[in-house]
């Protein structure tokens, strides 16, 4: 992200996202990243907008017998508070981290994702 200091623009870290690595099935993987070409976004913009909508849901239904098999290492970055928030409700639901971040896809709103050019952004 870009900030106006001085009258000068500066390049910074966004101090409010984190990195992290989940494991994630390959198949939901693959279809993200065509969504996220159709929708001219990033994959982790769109599993934060699915985080979020699955968060103010208050609810999910997850069969653990029905997991993927084909799960493969996934990183990506997430704001802080929501990842944060998400791990308090897969805690709260007595689920993996994983399980709600396959489960957070299906919540995914595709008109109210971030725009690839977000991390571009000026802030004052």
């Amino acid at each position: 992200m870009w900030k106006i200091h001085n009258g000068k623009l500066i390049q910074t870290t966004d101090e409010s996202r984190i990195r992290y690595k989940t494991r994630m099935s390959a198949a939901i993987i693959n279809s993200l990243k065509q969504l996220a070409e159709k929708y001219d976004t990033h994959i982790g913009y769109l599993l934060e907008n699915g985080y979020s909508n699955l968060i103010d849901s208050g609810s999910i239904v997850y069969d653990k017998k029905n997991r993927p098999k084909d799960r493969i290492e996934f990183r990506t970055t997430c704001d802080k508070e929501l990842l944060d928030s998400l791990k308090e409700f897969a805690k709260d639901h007595s689920l993996n981290l994983n399980d709600v971040i396959e489960a957070s896809v299906a919540y995914i709103n595709y008109e109210d994702v971030k725009h690839a050019n977000w991390r571009y952004r000026v802030e004052v």
